[in-house]
């Protein structure tokens, strides 16, 4: 038996996009059993097409539609804090306004966690889309640049050590049993909601990643968070951009993780606790980098042989850009 299914559905100034995604959230089988949508602070009709969608559906007596509308806007993060709290079912889909869900989607994924009692998190690839839902010929996987071994360490079950590099859960494409949330609640606030879930899946749990698209990602001015593979020279760039406060911004996020994690004690494997508070000591040393670039030299050479540089980012591509980013 499938288990019941809710939808934590995000919108603002959605109105545009939310038919096609509606319609194609009330063509799934199974059907999810309720819908909550936050709205943070639209000022076009977003929630009457919701409901309007739904009701033109004929599925609003067997959907059940809970709304929140939030003025003044709570923020993405919030914005999808509130929506998975107030989910009451087994099984909760992150749902963004303007994509489209293929058919078979909710099964398909429903059915990983009806056969695997220990699984918390599943992701999966997406399909490109322009505005008008037209193919880009690409895929969100594509678009970050995913190898086959990311992919086959988060299937033998080492997601953690896949995310201390880098995160590769997109939230419009992730499914999760809301046992997950004892954990994850309250998101904090230095992380995006679906790399915060997907962490601490990964740090207490099973967190999977199916390879297929299972849902049309559209692209378009309005993304609040987009998909798009850099170009050679967008990368050397990047390489040569001002340093900013980024580096600062990573080493709270991953303090903010190492935090939880002590919190949630013995729930979190003693080598990923380790791992966490290498990572902190790698980022601590990123953040501190003079801004004179011969300064630099010595800190990255020595993260560079304790292997930190590819344990936890992106290996030469990061020692690169630590060397010549502007200080």
């Amino acid at each position: 038996m499938t288990q019941d299914i809710s939808v934590a559905l995000c919108t603002r100034n959605g109105a545009r996009y939310l038919p096609a995604q509606i319609r194609s959230i009330c063509t799934q089988e199974p059907l999810p059993r309720e819908i909550i949508v936050s709205d943070d602070g639209s000022s076009d009709d977003t929630l009457a097409v919701v409901r309007d969608t739904i009701a033109l559906c004929g599925v609003a007596d067997r959907i059940a539609l809970r709304v929140f509308s939030n003025m003044p806007p709570l923020g993405v993060t919030r914005n999808f804090e509130q929506a998975v709290r107030a989910c009451s079912h087994e099984l909760i889909v992150l749902c963004d306004q303007d994509d489209v869900w293929h058919p078979g989607r909710l099964a398909r994924m429903a059915a990983q966690f009806e056969a695997r009692p220990d699984l918390l998190l599943l992701h999966t690839d997406a399909r490109l889309v322009d505005a008008d839902l037209q193919p880009l010929g690409s895929t969100l996987f594509h678009a970050l640049e995913v190898q086959p071994a990311e992919l086959e360490a988060i299937s033998r079950g080492d997601a953690f050590s896949v995310l201390l590099r880098r995160n590769l859960v997109t939230g419009a494409t992730t499914m999760f049993r809301r046992t997950l949330l004892d954990a994850a609640l309250p998101f904090a606030p230095e992380w995006v909601h679906d790399e915060w879930l997907a962490a601490i899946a990964a740090a207490t749990g099973r967190m999977d990643v199916l390879p297929e698209p299972t849902i049309d990602y559209r692209q378009h001015a309005s993304n609040q968070i987009g998909a798009r593979r850099l170009t050679l020279s967008e990368k050397i760039a990047k390489a040569f951009a001002e340093r900013g406060d980024k580096h600062v911004a990573r080493l709270h996020r991953a303090d903010a993780l190492l935090q939880r994690l002590l919190q949630l004690g013995d729930r979190v494997r003693p080598g990923y606790l380790n791992a966490q508070h290498d990572k902190v000591a790698h980022q601590r040393v990123r953040a501190g980098l003079p801004a004179a670039r011969a300064l630099r030299l010595l800190p990255i050479l020595v993260e560079a042989t304790n292997g930190r540089y590819a344990r936890f980012g992106r290996g030469v591509h990061a020692i690169v850009q630590d060397v010549f980013e502007r200080g």
